[in-house]
C-alpha cells in the first residue's frame, strides 16, 4: 500500500500564538465518515472528528512554529517550518505528502501543493482539524494566564474585541511583533 499524508496549517492570520501544522495518514480500512476543511465545521465536530482521527489514523504528527519564529523568519517560512516539523514526526513514512495550499515546504519525500486541498483530499482534511484543534487547545491554555484578551473567543484573530484589549493592555509576549497592528501599536509606544 502506497502511504500519502495530507498536511494543512491553522493560524496563520491571527495577531496572536503560534501557527500549528498537522499531518496525517488515514487507514482507508477505517474511514471517517464527515471529514471536511476545518473551518466549514462547528467546534464541536472538529472535536469530535480530532478524537477519530487520532483513533483511526495510521499516524499523524502535529507541531508548530513559535511566535519568535514567526518574528524572526516570516510566517511563511515558520508555516512551512511548522509543517515540515509535522510530517517529521510521523511514526510512518508516506511516499508522498500532499500539502494544502501553493508553497510545499522541503520535505525527504515528494510534496505536492493542492490548493483548498482542505476541501477535496480527506487526508489533508484530516490535517486541517488536527491542526485547528491543536492551536485552538493552546490559545485556550494562553487565555487561562492572560484572560484579558478573551482568546478563548476570537483565538487571537484581529477582532474588534481583541483590538480593544490590546489598545487596553498593550501587547503581550504572545503576539506576533512583526504584523503590522501589533508593530504600530510597539511603535507608537516608543
Amino acid at each position: 500500500m502506497r502511504l500519502v499524508c495530507g498536511v494543512d496549517e491553522a493560524g496563520r492570520g491571527p495577531l496572536a500564538g503560534p501557527v500549528y501544522a498537522a499531518a496525517v495518514i488515514l487507514d482507508p480500512a477505517r474511514p471517517i465518515e464527515g471529514l471536511a476543511d476545518s473551518k466549514k465545521l462547528s467546534a464541536r465536530k472538529r472535536e469530535r472528528l480530532a478524537v477519530e482521527i487520532r483513533e483511526k489514523a495510521l499516524a499523524f504528527g502535529i507541531a508548530s512554529a513559535s511566535v519568535e519564529e514567526i518574528d524572526r523568519i516570516n510566517i511563511l517560512q515558520a508555516t512551512l517550518l511548522a509543517m515540515r516539523r509535522a510530517v517529521e514526526a510521523l511514526a510512518v513514512q508516506p511516499a508522498e505528502a500532499l500539502i494544502d495550499g501553493n508553497r510545499s515546504p522541503l520535505l525527504a519525500m515528494p510534496a505536492r501543493a493542492i490548493v483548498r486541498g482542505d476541501a477535496t483530499e480527506p487526508a489533508i482534511s484530516a490535517a486541517s482539524i488536527l491542526a485547528k484543534t491543536a492551536r485552538d487547545a493552546e490559545m485556550r491554555r494562553i487565555h487561562e494566564a492572560f484572560p484579558q484578551y478573551a482568546l478563548d473567543r476570537h483565538k487571537g484573530y484581529d477582532t474588534a474585541a481583541h483590538r480593544a484589549a490590546l489598545l487596553l493592555h498593550g501587547p503581550a509576549g504572545f503576539h506576533r511583533k512583526s504584523f503590522a497592528p501589533i508593530r504600530a501599536l510597539l511603535e507608537g509606544a516608543e
